[in-house]
Parts: structure tokens; C-alpha cells; sequence
């Protein structure tokens, strides 16, 4: 059994001490075989975002085996989740555990709120965010699982003005995260009210 808070997460000298700052939590006396994963209540790893949002990193694919990646993304009002954006191996669950979630689907709109679910499979262009008024509290699962805690803390630096998007244009294929533009985009941009080209954070 694993039992862990992410303390190996890295520290970058110009990010504030809140954004992703770990705890290690007490030893956990659990039932569990090689493989089984605990990740004790408020033990996980915060991102915070800039819109009173942020993101708990809780299972990356090193800690499963590969077998999935899971986050907990909570997003202020009417807040982007993420821009258009395939992911060319994995499949992507959603739980909305709370609010409503505007969801692109291959170019189709649809609102999901508290307790529905939402799988996109491989290649499926996808965006969400939360709905105009509403905040949002996500479950996301990725699976097979890809190592992407590195790619959540960078969307964090990013939020936060100390990195740019484009620095993460070269890590599309390490991260499955690779980024739509043309019709996609448009007409994200177009339902969520802008008239030119958002730079939401993708996940």
C-alpha cells in the first residue's frame, strides 16, 4: 500500500510558497496489498488559481502503475477549466461534484451539473469551464494514466503570471495534452463570450 502527499514536488524560486506546498501526513494504518493507493483527506497537493479555484493533485500514473491519473479542480465563477485540447492515448472521466460545468464535446455544447458524469474518450476535442454564475468542483480521471502533476503545477505558474502558455507548446506529447485550434476554438471562445482567442489553462 502507498500512502503519500506528493512530498517529492518540486520548488520553484519564483513561485509563491502557496502554490503547491505539500504536507506529509501521519503513517496510515490501512488494508492493502502492493499497488493499493490511500491518499488521506487534505493531504494532497494544492494548486491554487487565481480565481479562488485551484486544483488537489491526488494519484499520478507513478503512484498506480499507470493504470489512471486523478485531480480534484475547483473553479471560481464562470472560471475556465480548460481551453480546446485532445488527448491522443487516454480516456477522461468527469464528475461534477458540485456547481454546473460547461462542456465543448467535439464542437457540441452541453451543461453538467452536480452529480452527472461526463467520459470523453481518445481524440475527442474537449473544453469546459464553469458555467456563466456558477462555480464548479470537478473529479477528473485520466486513464491510462500519464505523469501530469508537473504539467498542473506549470498551469499554476501560469495563472498566476510566471510562465507563459507558450512554454508549454513543447511538452504537448509528454503530457497527452495536445492543444485545438481553428472551428474548436472558435466557437469555445464564441460560447464563453469572447471575441478573441482565450488562453485558458488546458488540462
Amino acid at each position: 500500500m502507498t500512502n503519500r502527499a506528493r512530498p517529492d514536488a518540486p520548488e520553484s524560486p519564483d513561485a509563491p510558497e502557496s502554490l503547491g506546498t505539500p504536507e506529509t501526513p501521519d503513517a496510515l494504518n490501512a488494508p492493502g496489498g502492493p499497488g493499493t493507493l490511500v491518499v488521506p483527506a487534505g493531504t494532497a497537493e494544492h494548486i491554487p488559481l487565481p480565481h479562488g479555484g485551484g486544483f488537489d493533485l491526488l494519484a499520478d500514473a507513478v503512484d498506480t502503475g499507470g493504470a489512471l491519473g486523478a485531480n480534484r479542480l475547483a473553479l471560481g465563477a464562470g472560471a475556465d477549466g480548460a481551453r480546446p485540447h485532445v488527448h491522443a492515448r487516454s480516456t477522461e472521466l468527469f464528475y461534477v461534484l458540485d456547481g454546473a460545468v460547461e462542456f465543448s464535446l467535439d464542437g457540441g455544447m452541453t451543461t453538467v451539473t452536480r452529480g452527472g458524469l461526463v467520459v470523453i474518450p481518445p481524440g475527442t476535442p474537449h473544453a469546459f469551464g464553469a458555467a456563466a454564475g456558477a462555480t464548479a468542483e470537478l473529479l477528473a480521471v485520466l486513464t491510462p494514466g500519464v505523469d501530469r502533476f508537473g504539467y498542473f503545477r506549470a498551469l499554476g505558474r501560469i495563472q498566476h503570471g510566471l510562465d507563459t502558455f507558450d512554454s508549454l507548446l513543447s511538452e504537448q506529447d509528454r503530457y497527452d495534452v495536445h492543444f485545438v485550434g481553428g472551428a474548436d476554438a472558435a466557437a469555445w471562445d464564441a460560447a464563453r463570450g469572447r471575441t478573441t482567442p482565450g488562453r485558458a489553462p488546458s488540462r
